[in-house]
């Protein structure tokens, strides 16, 4: 009987509690507020996440809070005004300072052994995310993508596909401390890994590159590479001018920041057939992957 009429004292109370706001540390919770929580001796603790885990959150709701562990010099409460991240003034969220991306050492270079993932500029600013074909060919601005439109199978493996557009923004597509490389950086890269190479020429240069970045698995019709450094290049494909996806398994390509003229640029590019690289240069609407090059 005791446990029955204590069964029912809960449900009463729990009915009352539900259908008004909330107190915790006060019996009186202001009219306006959902929750009010009132302490001398503790704050309020919002979810901590590092800048990757904040922008890994699908559609973040407007109002959302959160505290970033690693942005600004020593982290920083930011909250989703419904088109980006914002400090608690309303300016943009603070990034990284030096953000830490998985990298190697190849020559004195200091290069990221990951495809860039990034949604944002450096400021804070959202990079679209555009996945209709004919919206994709017409940009001239900066665009994301991921292969197929499809995030499930491509994300984890491949990272983002960015146009060049992304990359010449002035507010930064390269995360703080590291820069997208220009042609005369990835001809380091190469002349270091095949001192014999023409770096002046256009074309296909080195006949071991290919074979010293590309990874050990992964690659179409079993031609992977040694990954000499851990640079782990991978086949990820890219989406064409005209917003068509192709190549994924069999091809590689990383945009250079060096333009060549007004409508095309500069990149570089792996081939599961072959075991050098190419050195050329395609229409800035192309979605490539991005490599950086820490400052």
């Amino acid at each position: 009987m005791r446990i029955y009429i204590l069964f029912l004292f809960l449900i009463a109370n729990l009915s009352v509690s539900l259908a008004q706001n909330v107190g915790i540390g006060t019996n009186n919770p202001h009219s306006s507020a959902e929750l009010d929580v009132n302490s001398n001796k503790r704050g309020l603790l919002p979810p901590r996440l590092s800048m990757s885990e904040r922008d890994s959150i699908e559609n973040p709701a407007d109002g959302l809070m959160i505290y970033c562990t690693d942005c600004d010099t020593s982290g920083q409460p930011q909250y989703f005004n419904g088109e980006r991240w914002c400090n608690m003034l309303g300016g943009a969220a603070s990034s990284i300072l030096v953000a830490n991306l998985p990298s190697v050492n190849i020559g004195g270079q200091i290069w990221s052994s990951v495809n860039l993932d990034v949604v944002s500029y450096q400021n804070g600013d959202p990079i679209p995310q555009v996945t209709d074909p004919v919206q994709w060919s017409n940009l001239t601005t900066g665009a994301w993508c991921w292969y197929n439109n499809d995030s499930a199978t491509y994300a984890t493996t491949y990272g983002r596909l960015y146009n060049w557009y992304a990359l010449n923004d002035p507010r930064g597509l390269a995360p703080r401390g590291w820069h997208i490389p220009t042609n005369s950086e990835w001809d380091i890269l190469t002349k270091f890994l095949d001192p014999t190479v023409d770096t002046t020429i256009a074309g296909y240069t080195g006949t071991t590159i290919g074979n010293q970045l590309k990874t050990t698995t992964g690659w179409f019709n079993s031609g992977n590479g040694n990954d000499n450094y851990g640079f782990s290049a991978l086949p990820g494909g890219n989406r064409n001018a005209i917003g068509t996806f192709e190549f994924v398994g069999s091809f590689g390509f990383w945009w250079n920041a060096s333009s060549y003229d007004v409508t095309r640029s500069w990149y570089r590019y792996l081939d599961y057939g072959y075991s050098d690289m190419l050195r050329y240069y395609n229409n800035k609407s192309n979605g490539f992957s991005v490599r950086v090059v820490k400052n």
